[in-house]
Protein backbone atom coordinates (compact mmCIF):
# COMPACT_ATOMS: atom_id res chain seq x y z
CA UNK A 1 0.00 0.00 0.00
CA UNK A 2 1.30 3.29 -0.81
CA UNK A 3 -0.06 7.05 -0.02
CA UNK A 4 -1.54 8.50 -3.31
CA UNK A 5 -2.93 12.09 -3.94
CA UNK A 6 -4.60 13.19 -7.18
CA UNK A 7 -3.80 15.98 -9.35
CA UNK A 8 -5.18 17.39 -12.72
CA UNK A 9 -3.47 20.06 -14.85
CA UNK A 10 -6.59 21.52 -16.26
CA UNK A 11 -10.65 22.00 -14.56
CA UNK A 12 -12.27 18.53 -15.70
CA UNK A 13 -9.10 16.98 -16.60
CA UNK A 14 -7.73 13.73 -16.04
CA UNK A 15 -6.45 13.20 -12.97
CA UNK A 16 -3.24 11.60 -12.56
CA UNK A 17 -2.01 9.93 -8.76
CA UNK A 18 1.15 11.43 -7.34
CA UNK A 19 2.99 10.54 -4.37
CA UNK A 20 2.62 13.24 -1.65
CA UNK A 21 6.28 13.20 -0.60
CA UNK A 22 5.17 14.24 3.07
CA UNK A 23 3.32 17.12 1.96
CA UNK A 24 -0.47 17.41 3.93
CA UNK A 25 -1.78 18.41 0.68
CA UNK A 26 -5.95 19.03 0.66
CA UNK A 27 -7.99 19.89 -2.69
CA UNK A 28 -7.80 23.18 -4.21
CA UNK A 29 -3.68 23.12 -2.73
CA UNK A 30 -1.63 24.43 -6.00
CA UNK A 31 1.75 22.14 -6.87
CA UNK A 32 4.48 21.80 -8.97
CA UNK A 33 5.14 18.18 -10.09
CA UNK A 34 6.96 16.19 -12.95
CA UNK A 35 4.43 15.56 -16.17
CA UNK A 36 5.25 13.54 -19.61
CA UNK A 37 6.37 17.03 -21.15
CA UNK A 38 8.62 18.20 -18.06
CA UNK A 39 7.52 19.77 -15.35
CA UNK A 40 3.80 20.74 -15.28
CA UNK A 41 1.48 23.22 -12.95
CA UNK A 42 -1.72 21.42 -11.36
CA UNK A 43 -4.22 21.19 -8.28
CA UNK A 44 -5.12 18.73 -5.89
CA UNK A 45 -8.18 17.38 -6.91
CA UNK A 46 -8.69 14.18 -4.48
CA UNK A 47 -7.29 14.10 -0.69
CA UNK A 48 -4.10 11.72 -0.05
CA UNK A 49 -5.71 8.14 0.13
CA UNK A 50 -3.73 4.56 0.10
CA UNK A 51 -3.79 3.08 -2.90
CA UNK A 52 -2.62 -0.36 -3.97
CA UNK A 53 -0.22 -2.14 -6.45
CA UNK A 54 -3.51 -2.94 -9.17
CA UNK A 55 -4.40 0.59 -9.07
CA UNK A 56 -0.64 1.65 -10.18
CA UNK A 57 -0.03 1.25 -13.33
CA UNK A 58 3.46 2.73 -13.16
CA UNK A 59 5.63 3.83 -10.09
CA UNK A 60 4.15 7.15 -8.19
CA UNK A 61 6.06 9.95 -9.14
CA UNK A 62 6.34 12.42 -6.40
CA UNK A 63 5.50 15.68 -5.77
CA UNK A 64 7.85 18.79 -6.33
CA UNK A 65 6.56 21.24 -4.15
CA UNK A 66 3.31 23.06 -3.39
CA UNK A 67 3.42 25.93 -5.76
CA UNK A 68 5.37 29.06 -4.72
CA UNK A 69 4.27 33.16 -5.93
CA UNK A 70 6.85 32.83 -8.23
CA UNK A 71 5.49 29.19 -9.80
CA UNK A 72 1.88 31.13 -9.85
CA UNK A 73 3.29 33.97 -11.50
CA UNK A 74 5.12 32.41 -14.28
CA UNK A 75 1.59 30.16 -14.66
CA UNK A 76 -0.22 33.26 -14.75
CA UNK A 77 2.34 34.21 -17.54
CA UNK A 78 1.58 31.03 -19.17
CA UNK A 79 -2.04 31.85 -19.63
CA UNK A 80 -1.22 35.54 -21.06
CA UNK A 81 1.04 33.47 -24.08
CA UNK A 82 -1.77 31.07 -24.22
CA UNK A 83 -3.93 33.60 -25.54
CA UNK A 84 -1.51 35.15 -27.74
CA UNK A 85 -0.16 31.81 -29.52
CA UNK A 86 -4.06 31.30 -29.92
CA UNK A 87 -4.40 34.13 -32.01
CA UNK A 88 -0.99 34.02 -33.67
CA UNK A 89 -1.94 30.01 -34.76
CA UNK A 90 -5.14 31.42 -36.15
CA UNK A 91 -3.72 34.21 -37.89
CA UNK A 92 -1.43 31.43 -39.62
CA UNK A 93 -3.65 28.68 -40.02
CA UNK A 94 -5.79 31.51 -42.68
CA UNK A 95 -2.79 32.10 -44.10
CA UNK A 96 -1.94 28.60 -45.33
CA UNK A 97 -5.58 27.82 -45.97
CA UNK A 98 -5.76 24.52 -43.91
CA UNK A 99 -8.76 22.80 -43.25
CA UNK A 100 -8.60 22.31 -39.64
CA UNK A 101 -9.99 24.42 -36.43
CA UNK A 102 -7.82 25.00 -33.57
CA UNK A 103 -9.35 24.21 -30.30
CA UNK A 104 -7.02 25.19 -27.57
CA UNK A 105 -3.42 25.79 -26.31
CA UNK A 106 -1.43 24.23 -23.74
CA UNK A 107 1.83 25.70 -22.74
CA UNK A 108 4.57 23.57 -20.81
CA UNK A 109 5.31 25.01 -17.52
CA UNK A 110 8.43 25.99 -17.98
CA UNK A 111 7.44 27.30 -21.42
CA UNK A 112 9.78 25.04 -23.42
CA UNK A 113 7.08 23.50 -25.56
CA UNK A 114 3.10 24.77 -26.75
CA UNK A 115 0.76 22.32 -27.82
CA UNK A 116 -2.03 23.02 -30.24
CA UNK A 117 -4.92 20.93 -30.43
CA UNK A 118 -6.93 21.18 -33.53
CA UNK A 119 -9.57 19.05 -34.88
CA UNK A 120 -10.11 18.24 -38.68
CA UNK A 121 -12.06 15.72 -40.97
CA UNK A 122 -9.22 14.08 -42.11
CA UNK A 123 -4.95 14.47 -42.30
CA UNK A 124 -3.63 17.42 -42.56
CA UNK A 125 -0.13 18.63 -44.01
CA UNK A 126 0.78 20.83 -41.29
CA UNK A 127 4.23 21.15 -41.72
CA UNK A 128 4.82 24.41 -43.06
CA UNK A 129 2.84 25.21 -40.25
CA UNK A 130 4.67 24.15 -37.33
CA UNK A 131 7.89 26.19 -39.28
CA UNK A 132 6.23 29.25 -38.85
CA UNK A 133 4.63 28.57 -35.57
CA UNK A 134 8.19 27.54 -33.95
CA UNK A 135 9.63 30.98 -35.90
CA UNK A 136 6.79 33.15 -34.43
CA UNK A 137 6.73 31.96 -30.99
CA UNK A 138 10.43 30.71 -30.17
CA UNK A 139 8.91 27.65 -28.72
CA UNK A 140 9.11 23.34 -29.52
CA UNK A 141 5.23 23.46 -31.19
CA UNK A 142 3.43 20.24 -31.52
CA UNK A 143 -0.06 19.76 -33.38
CA UNK A 144 -2.02 16.97 -31.87
CA UNK A 145 -5.44 15.85 -33.88
CA UNK A 146 -8.48 15.45 -31.26
CA UNK A 147 -12.23 14.27 -31.68
CA UNK A 148 -15.52 15.64 -31.20
CA UNK A 149 -15.25 14.89 -27.57
CA UNK A 150 -12.45 15.95 -26.67
CA UNK A 151 -13.38 19.32 -28.40
CA UNK A 152 -16.41 19.74 -26.22
CA UNK A 153 -14.34 18.55 -23.22
CA UNK A 154 -12.06 21.50 -23.65
CA UNK A 155 -14.30 24.37 -25.03
CA UNK A 156 -16.44 23.44 -22.71
CA UNK A 157 -20.47 24.68 -22.65
CA UNK A 158 -23.93 23.91 -21.65
CA UNK A 159 -25.90 20.60 -21.80
CA UNK A 160 -29.47 19.98 -22.42
CA UNK A 161 -29.90 19.71 -18.97
CA UNK A 162 -28.92 23.64 -18.41
CA UNK A 163 -25.93 22.54 -16.37
CA UNK A 164 -22.25 23.01 -17.22
CA UNK A 165 -21.07 19.41 -19.64
CA UNK A 166 -20.22 17.01 -17.56
CA UNK A 167 -17.02 16.06 -19.60
CA UNK A 168 -15.42 19.59 -19.09
CA UNK A 169 -16.75 19.79 -15.37
CA UNK A 170 -15.53 15.97 -13.86
CA UNK A 171 -15.04 13.35 -16.56
CA UNK A 172 -11.71 12.56 -16.58
CA UNK A 173 -12.30 9.92 -19.31
CA UNK A 174 -14.76 8.94 -22.12
CA UNK A 175 -16.80 6.07 -21.18
CA UNK A 176 -18.13 4.08 -23.90
CA UNK A 177 -22.21 4.83 -24.78
CA UNK A 178 -24.45 2.89 -26.88
CA UNK A 179 -27.97 3.03 -28.18
CA UNK A 180 -28.94 0.28 -26.07
CA UNK A 181 -28.59 2.43 -23.09
CA UNK A 182 -31.41 4.55 -24.47
CA UNK A 183 -33.12 1.92 -25.30
CA UNK A 184 -33.13 0.35 -21.26
CA UNK A 185 -34.09 3.13 -19.99
CA UNK A 186 -36.98 4.04 -22.54
CA UNK A 187 -35.81 6.88 -23.93
CA UNK A 188 -37.06 8.20 -26.95
CA UNK A 189 -34.56 7.37 -30.05
CA UNK A 190 -34.49 10.77 -31.20
CA UNK A 191 -31.00 11.81 -32.12
CA UNK A 192 -31.50 15.68 -30.91
CA UNK A 193 -33.23 14.37 -27.69
CA UNK A 194 -30.11 11.89 -26.91
CA UNK A 195 -26.84 13.73 -28.49
CA UNK A 196 -25.09 16.49 -26.51
CA UNK A 197 -23.32 19.55 -28.37
CA UNK A 198 -20.37 17.21 -29.81
CA UNK A 199 -22.87 15.43 -31.79
CA UNK A 200 -22.50 12.36 -30.03
CA UNK A 201 -24.52 10.24 -27.67
CA UNK A 202 -24.69 12.20 -24.30
CA UNK A 203 -22.32 10.87 -21.44
CA UNK A 204 -24.53 10.53 -18.74
CA UNK A 205 -26.48 7.89 -20.60
CA UNK A 206 -24.45 5.72 -18.33
CA UNK A 207 -24.93 6.97 -15.18
CA UNK A 208 -27.92 5.21 -14.55
CA UNK A 209 -28.31 2.44 -17.28
CA UNK A 210 -27.38 -0.50 -14.38
CA UNK A 211 -29.95 0.83 -11.93
CA UNK A 212 -32.58 0.40 -15.09
CA UNK A 213 -31.04 -3.05 -16.20
CA UNK A 214 -31.35 -4.49 -12.73
CA UNK A 215 -34.97 -2.73 -12.43
CA UNK A 216 -36.15 -4.12 -15.98
CA UNK A 217 -35.36 -7.69 -14.77
CA UNK A 218 -37.42 -7.64 -12.04
CA UNK A 219 -40.46 -5.12 -12.48
CA UNK A 220 -43.72 -6.83 -13.78
CA UNK A 221 -44.68 -5.78 -17.33
CA UNK A 222 -47.33 -2.64 -17.75
CA UNK A 223 -50.50 -3.18 -17.89
CA UNK A 224 -49.94 -6.93 -15.82
CA UNK A 225 -51.70 -7.35 -12.89
CA UNK A 226 -50.31 -7.75 -9.42
CA UNK A 227 -51.13 -8.63 -5.57
CA UNK A 228 -50.54 -5.46 -3.36
CA UNK A 229 -51.62 -4.84 0.79
CA UNK A 230 -54.22 -2.98 -0.85
CA UNK A 231 -55.94 -5.60 -2.88
CA UNK A 232 -55.59 -6.48 -7.06
CA UNK A 233 -53.73 -3.75 -9.29
CA UNK A 234 -52.85 -3.27 -12.57
CA UNK A 235 -49.35 -1.88 -13.31
CA UNK A 236 -49.90 1.59 -15.19
CA UNK A 237 -46.14 3.28 -14.47
CA UNK A 238 -42.78 3.02 -12.96
CA UNK A 239 -40.45 5.16 -10.41
CA UNK A 240 -37.17 3.63 -11.59
CA UNK A 241 -34.97 5.48 -9.19
CA UNK A 242 -36.97 4.83 -6.29
CA UNK A 243 -37.45 0.72 -6.93
CA UNK A 244 -41.02 1.25 -7.33
CA UNK A 245 -44.24 0.88 -9.38
CA UNK A 246 -47.13 2.65 -9.97
CA UNK A 247 -50.27 0.44 -9.35
CA UNK A 248 -54.38 1.46 -10.19
CA UNK A 249 -56.54 -0.41 -7.47
CA UNK A 250 -59.81 -0.22 -7.31
CA UNK A 251 -60.44 1.53 -10.74
CA UNK A 252 -58.84 4.46 -10.50
CA UNK A 253 -57.02 5.16 -7.68
CA UNK A 254 -53.16 4.93 -7.43
CA UNK A 255 -50.61 3.99 -5.42
CA UNK A 256 -46.55 3.26 -5.19
CA UNK A 257 -45.77 -0.11 -4.19
CA UNK A 258 -41.96 -0.90 -4.33
CA UNK A 259 -40.74 -4.19 -6.19
CA UNK A 260 -40.38 -6.14 -2.74
CA UNK A 261 -44.05 -5.32 -1.47
CA UNK A 262 -45.95 -7.04 -4.23
CA UNK A 263 -45.97 -10.19 -6.18
CA UNK A 264 -47.14 -10.60 -10.24
CA UNK A 265 -50.58 -13.14 -10.96
CA UNK A 266 -48.86 -14.96 -13.69
CA UNK A 267 -45.26 -15.72 -13.48
CA UNK A 268 -43.09 -13.20 -14.93
CA UNK A 269 -39.22 -12.78 -15.69
CA UNK A 270 -39.50 -9.02 -16.30
CA UNK A 271 -40.81 -6.51 -18.37
CA UNK A 272 -37.89 -6.66 -21.05
CA UNK A 273 -38.34 -10.32 -21.22
CA UNK A 274 -42.09 -10.24 -21.62
CA UNK A 275 -41.88 -7.78 -24.44
CA UNK A 276 -39.77 -9.48 -26.53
Amino acid sequence: MAKAVGISFRAGGKVYLYDPEGLPLVPGDEVVVPAARGVGFGRVVTPIREVTDDELEEPLKKVMRRATPHDRDRQRRNLEKKEEAYRTARRLIQKHGLPMKLVDVDYVFDGSSIIFYFTAEGRVDFRELVKDLAGTLKARIELKQVGVRDEAKMVGGLGPCGRDLCCSLFLSDFNPVSIKMAKEQDLPLNPSKISGICGRLMCCLKYEVAAYEEFNQTAPPLWSEVDTPEGVGTVVAYQVPRRQVVVEVEGCRRIEIGLDELSSKKESRGRKQRKR
